[in-house]
């Protein structure tokens, strides 16, 4: 019987044996030298200017150095006979450093600095410093300008309120309806369904993250198998279109019981949500986005014909969130205010437009290119929106 290494039992290694396990361990040594040396010399990605700085025995070249605040990259080449580390300080504090520059090789160190006055070492700690000037940039002034995060305390706690007290009215609309669809009254069903959509559109901006309730409290005829008879056909719609299609009040009880229910678990999904800064106009950015997409061109409530009022109570919905980060944004990118302010204005203006005196006509009266025009604004002010998060530091421009 042999042993693992194959040498009989009781014999040494040979001598080639022990050979070729030293020329292994040498060759691995070797291998793991020149890949710390090509890990240390090779160039390295970087974006934007290298700033290259030479570290010798006694000083770095240069030994004063100027760059705009903002990401800035450092090569250090190390050109002393000694190992050492390369630091930017701001009074005691180590703002960014690198350790363990071999002699002869470089580093690169990438940081984002604010505007204002530096050290950095230059090789043995005995050594004078040298200074690093970091001099104010557009980035900088932009980044100055961001509010703190806690800035946005009150925002999200008042918009979160605005959501209960409209969760709470639609629940309270929604009950009257069931209510007149029980009491037999059609014309008292009709108003209250017209009234119960306002409050669910000013919604429409947090309900679409609920896929589960909106399918069973908004679904579309348009999206179903079988449209109007599909089984999965209920909620608001299946109500609109026995109110207003079919002028009837048959079989709309347990339809009504169901949307109140669903209306009810949306309401206690809404008290529990927890919203982040960057939400509210991510949100609103993606609804109107939708709406310029969709549902302006096509229309929803075929029966009622009520589109343009729900349009209307939709962008109040989405300004709410906007214009509790008015206050913010001002301070931060006055621009972008003007823009979304003209936007706003616009979209308004397209809806107002369509008024026959004091009332929205119905959408299957609105011709295709005022359609057209109501999703252009819709779009240009999701446009417009698009820009508030980066403005406010919440996102990458």
């Amino acid at each position: 019987m042999t042993n693992p290494t194959g040498t009989p039992p009781g014999r040494a290694p040979s001598r080639t044996m022990r050979l070729a396990v030293a020329g292994s361990a040498a060759l691995a040594a070797v291998a793991g030298a020149l890949f710390y040396y090509a890990s240390q010399t090779a160039p390295k990605s970087v974006h934007g200017t290298v700033h290259k700085v030479t570290v010798r025995d006694r000083a770095c070249e240069p030994n004063e150095i100027t760059v705009p605040a903002g990401r800035t990259v450092f090569e250090i080449h190390n050109a002393s006979n000694r190992p050492l580390e390369w630091e930017i300080l701001d009074g005691v504090m180590v703002v960014e450093e690198r350790e363990n520059i071999t002699p002869g090789l470089r580093s690169t160190l990438s940081a984002r600095l604010k505007p204002g006055h530096y050290e950095i070492t230059c090789g043995l700690l005995s050594n004078p410093r040298g200074t690093l000037t970091v001099t104010a940039s557009a980035e900088s002034e932009a980044e100055r300008r961001k509010p703190p995060v806690k800035a946005f305390i009150g925002p999200l706690s008042e918009y979160r309120f605005h959501l209960v007290m409209q969760s709470s009215t639609l629940t309270k609309s929604v009950a009257r309806l069931a209510e007149a669809i029980r009491a037999g009254d059609l014309d008292a069903a009709r108003r209250a369904y017209v009234a119960a959509r306002l409050p669910y559109r000013r919604l429409d901006m947090v309900t679409s993250r609920f896929s589960d309730l909106e399918n069973a409290i908004d679904p579309v005829a348009d999206y179903l198998a079988e449209r109007e008879n599909d089984p999965a056909f209920t909620g608001f719609h299946r109500i609109e279109y026995g109110l207003f299609a079919k002028t009837t009040l048959d079989g709309l009880a347990p339809v009504a019981e169901k949307l109140l229910a669903g209306v009810e678990a949306l309401n206690t999904r809404i008290r529990a949500l927890r919203l982040a800064p960057e939400d509210l106009g991510a949100s609103v950015e993606r609804q109107a986005r939708f709406l310029a997409d969709g549902p302006i061109r096509k229309g929803e409530n075929h029966y009622a014909g009520s589109d343009v009022a729900e349009l209307a109570a939709s962008l109040d919905g989405m300004e709410k969130a906007v214009e509790l980060l008015m206050p913010l944004l001002e301070g931060a990118a006055p621009d972008v205010v003007k823009t979304i302010g003209r936007a706003r204005a616009d979209a308004h203006a397209a809806i107002d437009g369509l008024k026959q005196g004091q009332d929205y006509p119905r959408y299957d009266r609105v011709d295709d290119a005022a359609r057209r025009k109501l999703a252009t604004a819709f779009a240009a002010f999701a446009d417009a929106v698009g820009k508030l998060n980066a403005s406010l530091g919440l996102e990458q421009p």
